[in-house]
């Protein structure tokens, strides 16, 4: 709000600078099921999350035997979309696989 001092002349604070912290991150995982064959785990981890074909086998590996894997860290927008379409991808084809996020 503006005051004015006393010769008169018009008087604006400073603003104060809003303090901008970076987005919350959102951890996309894979979890186990006994249905989806694991070289479809390998392709979607390929192919969503841009991991070359060894990264994508460990990531498959420790799904299976951990009962989820992370493929990747993002902002809450990109991992909801890379969910969508993990999901979207496997039941096209036909496989429970279940792809959800959870904060960082």
């Amino acid at each position: 709000m503006a005051t004015n001092d006393e010769n008169g002349t018009l008087l604006i604070p400073k603003e104060k600078k809003a303090a901008v912290k970076p987005p919350p991150m959102y951890q996309v995982l894979l979890l186990n099921d006994d249905y989806t064959p694991m070289e479809f785990v390998v392709a979607i981890i390929q192919e969503y999350f841009n991991k070359d074909r060894e990264t994508a086998t460990q990531i498959m590996l420790k799904v299976h035997r951990d009962g989820k894997g992370m493929c990747g860290v993002y902002p809450k927008d990109i991992a909801s979309t890379k969910v969508e379409l993990v999901l979207t991808h496997a039941r096209k084809a036909g496989h429970p696989l279940q792809c959800v996020m959870e904060e960082a």
